[in-house]
């Protein structure tokens, strides 16, 4: 009996270290495993930035005029009679027909308006028309800007530029730049990780997340808007390793 018995002992006995030694081992397993994964997660968010200035392909130049008159019929007639000079002067500095339009006129009549006092004004009728130039010759364009007041001479008083009349200069290559632009702004986010991951003792990893901003273009300033500054910002994670 007590043979037995001590055999169930000396049996218990070594079932309990087993278990006791696979609990130590497995905790030591599940710290390491933890830690591992906090070391994984340690990472560095930055952004890279990449600018272009390029000169603009692409410009629309309206020319609005305003006439004035007592009949609407020479009102019309002087809207296009004016037409035509601005047209003329437009071939003449050297621009394509193609590239030139004529929109249709407005026209308002004073006295049919619901409001206001009519009679301040000099003449009944007030007409506005505009041509415009859609051309790739932007340096065209700045010239013939200003011989303007050619057109003065000739009887046609252009209105001054405003929100419907301000000539416009686009870049269309854009396209075109994006490839070399987003390797720029990458090559510069991993610089800044690298010199990051150097103070900080520790190495550059993998890239864990990127995404890319929007690209923008805009007037390098308000006095060359001939002249576009293109923008765009990488956004990088890189983990970081001992």
């Amino acid at each position: 009996m007590n043979t037995k018995s001590n055999k169930r002992t000396g049996e218990a006995f070594i079932l309990g270290a087993f278990l006791c030694a696979g609990l130590v081992i497995a905790g030591f397993l599940l710290s390491s495993g933890v830690t591992n994964l906090k070391a994984l997660e340690r990472s560095v968010s930055v952004k890279g930035l990449s600018e272009k200035e390029v000169p603009a392909d692409r410009a629309i130049w309206p020319i609005k005029f305003e006439v004035t008159a007592d009949d609407l019929g020479a009102l019309v007639s002087a809207i296009d009679e004016k037409n035509r000079i601005v047209y003329d002067f437009l071939i003449s500095s050297g621009f394509d027909a193609k590239d030139i339009s004529v929109s249709a006129p407005a026209v308002i009549d004073r006295q049919a308006q619901g409001y206001g006092d009519a009679n301040r004004f000099s003449f009944r009728y007030a007409g506005s028309s505009t041509v415009s130039v859609y051309t790739g010759d932007v340096l065209l364009v700045r010239k013939s800007i200003r011989k303007l007041v050619d057109l003065g001479k000739l009887g046609v008083a252009v209105s001054g530029e405003n929100y419907d009349a301000k000539t416009e200069f686009l870049y269309t290559g854009l396209n075109k730049m994006k490839p070399a632009m987003i390797e720029e702004a990458t090559m510069n986010a991993r610089a800044v990780a690298e010199k990051f991951a150097s103070d900080s003792k520790s190495r550059l990893g993998k890239i864990k997340s990127a995404s890319q901003g929007q690209f923008t273009i805009e007037n390098r300033d308000s006095n060359t808007p001939h002249i576009k500054k293109i923008r765009v910002v990488s956004t990088l994670e890189y983990y970081l390793t001992d």
